[in-house]
């Protein structure tokens, strides 16, 4: 630790004295620890040599959303590789759960994140959602960014990963008919967090604080659909974020339509666990398009 700790004080123009470091939980993706540096605290995640370019991705992720002051990120302190592994430095917080309060405060803040939008959908460069590479290739029409780097994406994963079968005849109908969806829908693009579940939010002294993005410009809808998985949000998020720019009708199917990627992606990463409900919500979807 004490490269990564010399790596904070070259960047931070201070000296790297009184090391103390930490585990902590970091989730299943990356090993993390707390590091203490003099009167500093500093959270610092680990991964293999080649993850680097998923941490410069996550940095300038961050970045674009602190520009737009709109919602709280970590200030990012540093990144690279040393004794054979990459690492991402950011600043320490203590985290705390959203309660109705700051829900509803990153509802209306969220709303404001989304306004900013960009003359194309995708992104200036590719990131990842976890491990899993997302292409965001730049894409004038939205369905077709999403069918291309996003859902057929994961599906053509998943029959390589040996994931066949029901999914598959699912996600070609899913794919044929998806279209429908957006017969009086015209999505813009907004710039999204891109990983939105509630374990990429908290709260730091009642203000909400989002990390850990993947993110690019598409529909705002996603990140709102994913809000809902696993676990899902405090109710006042939904209706702060309503009342600061409601969303348009037919939401609740697309809702289901756009987490079908997410779940995908978490069959991908973690296994067939995930089967049972992807076939369940592209089942749901279909029987309103097909």
């Amino acid at each position: 630790m004490q490269h990564i700790a010399n790596a904070i004080a070259d960047a931070l123009g201070e000296p790297g004295v009184g090391l103390q470091a930490m585990a902590i939980g970091g989730g299943s993706i990356n090993a993390a620890y707390r590091l203490s540096i003099g009167g500093g605290r500093y959270f610092v995640k680990t991964n293999s040599a080649e993850r680097l370019a998923m941490f410069e991705a996550e940095i300038a992720a961050l970045k674009e959303i602190e520009s737009t002051k709109t919602i709280r990120v970590p200030r990012p302190i540093c990144g690279n590789i040393v004794e054979g592994r990459s690492f991402l430095v950011l600043e320490w917080w203590d985290l705390q759960p959203l309660d109705d309060t700051v829900a509803s405060y990153f509802g209306r803040s969220l709303a404001a994140l989304h306004r900013h939008s960009a003359s194309q959908f995708g992104w200036y460069q590719d990131n990842t959602i976890g491990t899993t590479l997302q292409v965001n290739a730049l894409t004038a029409d939205w369905l077709t960014f999403w069918k291309e780097h996003r859902l057929g994406f994961q599906l053509g994963l998943a029959a390589r990963n040996g994931h066949t079968g029901l999914v598959q005849d699912l996600g070609a109908r899913l794919l044929k008919h998806c279209h429908k969806l957006f017969a009086d829908y015209l999505p813009q693009p907004s710039l999204l967090h891109g990983d939105l579940w509630h374990g990429n939010m908290a709260s730091i002294s009642r203000e909400a604080i989002a990390f850990d993005p993947a993110s690019y410009y598409g529909d705002r809808e996603t990140d709102l659909a994913m809000t809902s998985l696993f676990g899902g949000f405090p109710d006042a998020f939904m209706k702060a974020y309503n009342a600061a720019w409601p969303l348009d009708e037919g939401y609740q199917t697309r809702r289901d339509f756009y987490n079908v990627y997410h779940l995908l992606n978490h069959l991908n990463l973690f296994g067939r666990g995930y089967l049972p409900q992807i076939e369940a919500t592209m089942t749901r979807v279909l029987a309103r398009v097909a």
